[in-house]
Formats: C-alpha cells, structure tokens, sequence
C-alpha cells in the first residue's frame, strides 16, 4: 500500500500545480460556481473520456490524462464550495485556495486508504473504462441528489460521491502512468 500512497501523492501533486497555475492566471473565478456547474464541469470531462474510450478517431489530439486531472480538480473545487459557499464574486487568494486544496486532497487520501484497506486494491485490476464508468455513476447520483436539493434518505450524500470520484480518477491516473509507453 505503500506503492499506492507514493503514487497518489505524485497525481496529486501533477493536480495541485496546475491548480495553482490556473489560479496564478485566472484567480478564484471558480469560486463564483454553484454545485450544479460543477458537477456539470465533471460530467463533461468524464463523458469526453469516455468517448476517447471508446472511439477510433480523435479530432482533439488529448488524451484522457488531461480530463482525469480536470475531473480531480473539478471535484476538489465541489468539495471546497460545499465547505465555503458559493462566493457573488471571487474572493480567495492563491495561499488560502491551496491550503484548502491541501486539505481536501488529504481527507479524499485518507477516505482511499480506509477503503483501500477494506477492500485490498481492487481497484488495481479495474479497467480504466470501469473506473471511468463509476465517475459517471457517481456524477448521476450526485446530478439526482441535487435535484432532491440536498436530500438523501439512506445515502452517502454529495460531499462522498465528489471525494470517490477525486479517487477513481487518481486510480485511473495510476493505471495510465503505469501502462508501458511505446
């Protein structure tokens, strides 16, 4: 498990640097995002990795690396509204924006190491497309949770489901730098 950590970390820290560019560039615009957009931003992406998935031709030369990374960050920034509010306008600077990056990030590590060790990485024998699959099982649930405006009567609720895809798209990452390059 101490392979998964190590690599975890280096995803995360691939993640964590193009988020501080982006705020570098754009400052907290992102904060001005309701949830639904959010979700909505996610949703994009996993539908776009899934199409590369399973289409022959690519009229955008990216690869599904790039949407995983936007899927972590997206999620990251769920997580961070859902602990702050939705700001009218951007009102976070670059060092508190990554503090609570950082602090999102290590409670998303330590929800994967609990279920890592409960379920023995399975995950490690998934298919990407598997993974991918459960990011868009995860972004409906969510879509459906916040059309009940929150609501849940038996499960996990909003905050969960962000911090599973957060580490389904790290597990995906993990397999994608794993694959031998030719």
């Amino acid at each position: 498990m101490q392979h998964t950590s190590e690599q975890y970390d280096a995803v995360i820290k691939t993640c964590r640097d193009l988020f501080e560019k982006k705020m570098k560039d754009y400052g907290s615009a992102w904060r001005i995002l309701r949830l639904p957009s959010l979700t909505d931003q996610i949703f994009i992406k996993a539908q776009r990795i899934r199409g590369l998935q399973e289409n022959d031709v690519r009229k955008v030369d990216e690869d599904e690396s790039s949407e995983f990374i936007g899927i972590i960050n997206y999620a990251i920034m769920a997580l961070i509204q859902l602990e702050k509010g939705i700001a009218e306008q951007p009102d976070m600077n670059l060092n508190e924006a990554l503090l609570l990056f950082d602090k999102h990030t290590g409670g998303t590590k330590s929800l994967m190491e609990n279920k890592n060790h409960d379920y023995g990485e399975a995950w490690r024998d998934m298919r990407i497309s598997s993974l991918t699959d459960l990011i868009l099982q995860k972004l409906l649930r969510v879509k459906q949770i916040e059309d009940n405006k929150g609501k849940t009567l038996v499960s996990e609720g909003i905050d969960a489901n962000y911090q599973d895809m957060v580490n389904y798209a790290i597990f995906a990452m993990i397999h994608l730098n794993d694959v031998p390059k030719s």
